[in-house]
């Protein structure tokens, strides 16, 4: 496949270190990834804590993780990822499944969406897809394969009667500050009004979005999805 280049930054390549059990896995991405001059590899590891170390030593643009690694093969992955957006905040993430598990993904979206990716295995054999996941995440937005995000909100909107479109511009403005992972106060003092005037403002849009108080999952996070899912897709 051959993907016409786009500019190269004048830093440099965005530096990519990916983080896969698999051998096949691991070169195959580096060897997609060699053809496009615009993105580096600049680590591979088989196991998350070596990736963990590698970016403490020299942090890249975008780490890339596969959610089941050694030892357990359960969700290593998914917490070194976690733990990156706590530690490494300036570092985007990239979480890799060959499942689509909405579970997984609502828990890499529960601290924030900015600078985050979903992807599933069996499309990053596309490199522009690949491409554009990665130059996303390293500017701080996020990715989040559209499967999984119809598999999260689809029950939602079934049981739904209202939509994004029946929020006011204000609500609008203050979901899309959720979705970047602010907190109620760090959104009062954006649009200069009391934690009160948000909080009523947050709950209005639960309530005009149909979503319940339901300790399973983060409304927060629910409302986040509904809105990557309202905004067009690349």
């Amino acid at each position: 496949m051959i993907v016409s280049p786009l500019p190269v930054g004048p830093r440099g390549p965005l530096r990519v270190m990916i983080a896969d059990d698999s051998y096949l896995i691991r070169e195959g991405l580096a060897q997609l990834l060699a053809l496009a001059p615009q993105v580096q590899v600049v680590g591979r590891f088989a196991e998350p804590q070596a990736l963990l170390a590698a970016i403490a030593a020299d942090p890249p643009d975008v780490a890339m993780v596969d959610v089941r690694m050694p030892p357990s093969f359960t969700d290593e992955g998914l917490r070194a990822a976690e733990e990156l957006k706590h530690t490494h905040t300036q570092v985007g993430v990239i979480v890799l499944s060959q499942h689509g598990n909405a579970q997984s993904a609502a828990r890499l979206l529960a601290g924030g969406a900015a600078g985050c990716g979903y992807l599933l295995k069996d499309r990053i054999h596309d490199l522009e897809h690949l491409l554009s996941a990665i130059e996303a995440v390293a500017a701080g937005e996020c990715r989040i394969d559209p499967q999984l995000i119809d598999s999260l909100v689809a029950g939602r909107r079934q049981r739904s009667t209202t939509s994004l479109e029946n929020l006011t511009p204000r609500q609008r403005e203050i979901l899309a500050a959720i979705a970047a992972g602010q907190s109620n106060l760090a959104i009062s003092r954006r649009f200069d009004v009391t934690q009160g005037a948000v909080e009523k403002h947050v709950n209005e849009i639960f309530s005009r979005l149909g979503i319940a108080n339901d300790d399973s999952v983060s409304r927060r996070v629910l409302a986040t999805l509904l809105f990557l899912a309202d905004e067009p897709r690349p």
